[in-house]
C-alpha cells in the first residue's frame, strides 16, 4: 500500500462534503480511540515559594456537565454544537443522554461561559 503525503490527504479532504468529513472524523475517533476536539491551553503563572503550594490545591480544570435539556432542546443542541466540534447527530445524542459532560478539563472562565450559554438556551448545567 502506497503511503499518501499530507498534500495528497489534504487534496482528498478538500473534495469531501462537510457531512462526509464529519463522518470520517467520527470513524477516525472511533478507530483510534481519540478525540478531534480543539485543545484548550491553560497558562497559569507560577509563583515561587509558598505560593506554589497554594496553586496546587486550587482547582484549575473544570467539567461542564449537562444535567437536563429543558423545554428548548433544539436551542440546547445548537449551543452544544457551538461549544464543541460535534456534528448534529452527536450533539443530539449528548443532549438526549443527559447527564453527560459537554466540556472536560477546561479553564474556569471557559467553563463559566459555556455554562452561561447553556443556561440561556434553557438547559440545566452543573460545573464541577
Amino acid at each position: 500500500m502506497a503511503k499518501l503525503s499530507q498534500a495528497d490527504l489534504l487534496a482528498q479532504f478538500e473534495e469531501m462534503t462537510l457531512i462526509e468529513l464529519s463522518e470520517f472524523v467520527s470513524a477516525f475517533e472511533e478507530k483510534f480511540d481519540v478525540t478531534a476536539a480543539a485543545a484548550v491551553a491553560v497558562a497559569a503563572p507560577g509563583a515561587p515559594g509558598a505560593g506554589a503550594a497554594a496553586e496546587v490545591e486550587e482547582k484549575d480544570e473544570f467539567d461542564v456537565i449537562l444535567t437536563g435539556a429543558g423545554d428548548k432542546k433544539i436551542q440546547v443542541i445548537k449551543v452544544v454544537r457551538e461549544l464543541t466540534s460535534l456534528g448534529l447527530k452527536e450533539a443530539k445524542d449528548l443532549v438526549d443522554g443527559a447527564p453527560k459532560p459537554v466540556l472536560e478539563k477546561v479553564a474556569k472562565e471557559a467553563a463559566e461561559k459555556a455554562a452561561e450559554s447553556l443556561k440561556a438556551a434553557g438547559a440545566a448545567v452543573e460545573v464541577k
